[in-house]
């Protein structure tokens, strides 16, 4: 055997066995179930983890941006014209929220752990100065006074209006960006203080809320099972709430929005458990989008999470009490905290019955600007870049014995909206794009043993080809005619000894004479 059909054997036996080994571990997805399941064990809150590192200490900045509404016009919204607004902002914090207290229970299954948030005034990312800058706003302490007053009689509710006017208080307040968000002593709530003790002296939309947590939590591990990685197994000790009207509105779903499990799919719904909502609500699937060079599935809220319970009879339980239900794009959750009758949306009542829209002078909502989001890297599970954003709203009604309302109309009056936006750091964006290059490879090494196997087999049929080709040139070459003349009889003379053929060169030997 020569050496040419030596190699043409090997490389044909190399081939078959890659095409076979290749195409089996295609159909079996050996390395996708390996890699798949790595990653689910991987992807747990053990204490020695990098996950579980990257969990106490989000390594991506989160910065709070807070918009305010100023009103321009408060006399005219009295005598019963509908309010105009001017957004301004934002004014821009970063937010800090290590976790701390952490301790695992039952075998490491689960977690406990406060995630206490701290704000820092970031001047360059903002509009102005906090402390400096005025704004105009509803007085949410008066509102919220009146609506205690409800269920008290006239009379008291004359006398308590009449007291709150020799405060000098009224609907609207002025007073800068810093005491509007971080507090201020109210003289409304100062009156009450000495009355209640327990009723504190002092407002702020942020009040006591820097470098304070917003519950006890204990989540799920992901030991038991992936699926459950991250998500929320009790808050403040409880496993749901007792607020709203059904036992589904008081679930607590999901996890906090900060993970999620692993091998995420474009068809399942995602839970976060919002506290500052009162409410668990779901994110869909929009689009693939890139971050940082990342390949990620787009996750946001659908029109059905505050869609009218006449739309969508499985928000029937946000009604409290039952049957009082507010339209398409609102939520009022005062149910979950004392005081004012507030309503949350997303800003601008971005998704919101146009009623609630055209009621207020100002308004402009946009699905770039005001639609919340997350950006999650499907195999991990890990969110890449996220933007949450939630509208601050009072209803402003009449109300008898406060002479102050007597010509308003009942609107759902914005406040103020925030932006909390995270993205992911360069130096773990760099990790991360490691991580899933490794990742691709291993899962794909099947068929690169395929493709290794084709390329191959490419190379064996032009070895065949030119062997082919040099045998039948062989062939041609050794049956070659010397001449194309036919046979004639030679014209010898007669003088001439015949010679022993034509086409030999010898010459006739004589005989020999005895």
């Amino acid at each position: 055997m020569t050496r040419r059909s030596c190699a043409i054997y090997a490389t044909g036996i190399v081939c078959a066995h890659l095409l076979i080994v290749g195409i089996a571990l295609v159909v079996a997805q050996v390395f996708q179930t390996m890699i798949h399941s790595r990653l689910k064990k991987e992807m747990t809150l053990t204490e020695k983890s990098r996950v579980f590192e990257s969990w106490k200490n989000p390594p991506p900045p989160v910065y709070m941006e807070y918009y305010f509404f100023n009103v321009t016009n408060p006399d005219e919204f009295l005598k019963g014209g509908k309010a105009s607004v001017k957004q301004i902002g934002p004014y821009t914090y970063r937010e800090y929220r290590p976790r701390e207290n952490i301790t695992f229970l039952e075998n490491g299954t689960k977690i406990y752990a406060l995630n206490p948030k701290t704000f820092v005034f970031v001047p360059e990312k903002s509009a102005g100065d906090p402390k400096v800058d005025i704004i105009r706003t509803v007085n949410i302490p008066y509102v919220a006074v009146m609506n205690e007053m409800n269920s008290y009689s006239f009379i008291v509710r004359t006398f308590i209006s009449m007291y709150m006017n020799s405060l000098g208080v009224g609907l609207f307040m002025t007073r800068t960006v810093d005491e509007f968000l971080w507090g201020f002593k109210d003289p409304i709530l100062t009156k009450i203080h000495s009355m209640k003790p327990d009723v504190d002296e002092y407002f702020g939309l942020m009040w006591k809320k820097n470098g304070t947590h917003e519950g006890e939590f204990v989540f799920h591990t992901g030991e038991e099972n992936y699926l459950d990685y991250g998500k929320i197994d009790t808050w403040n000790g409880l496993r749901k709430m007792s607020w709203w009207s059904s036992n589904q509105s008081n679930m607590i779903n999901g996890t906090d929005g900060a993970v999620f499990h692993p091998l995420i799919n474009r068809n399942e719904l995602l839970y976060i458990f919002a506290a500052d909502l009162c409410r668990s609500i779901h994110l869909a699937y929009v689009e693939d989008v890139e971050v940082k060079g990342i390949q990620a599935y787009r996750f946001a809220p659908p029109s059905d999470v505050l869609m009218s319970p006449e739309d969508n009879p499985a928000n029937k339980g946000f009604c409290v009490p039952a049957g009082d239900c507010l339209g398409t794009g609102v939520l009022k959750v005062s149910v979950c905290r004392e005081g004012a009758p507030i309503v949350v949306s997303f800003p601008h009542f971005y998704q919101a019955d146009p009623k609630y829209i055209n009621a207020v002078d100002g308004l402009n909502p946009n699905k770039e600007e005001h639609e919340t989001y997350l950006d999650l890297q499907p195999t991990t599970g890990v969110p890449i870049r996220a933007c949450k954003r939630a509208q601050l709203n009072i209803i402003m009604k009449r109300v008898q014995g406060f002479p102050k309302t007597k010509y308003i109309n009942e609107t759902i009056f914005p406040i103020m909206f925030v932006n909390e936006t995270a993205t992911i750091d360069d130096d773990s964006a760099s990790q991360m794009r490691t991580l899933l290059l490794i990742v691709t490879l291993v899962s794909n090494f099947p068929l690169l043993i395929v493709g290794l196997g084709i390329i191959l087999l490419l190379v064996l049929v032009v070895l065949f080809c030119r062997n082919r080709q040099k045998k039948t040139a062989k062939e041609d070459t050794a049956y070659t005619q010397v001449s194309d003349k036919p046979d004639e009889p030679s014209e010898t003379p007669a003088n001439q000894p015949m010679r022993n053929g034509s086409y030999i060169a010898m010459s006739p030997v004589e005989a020999q004479k005895c």
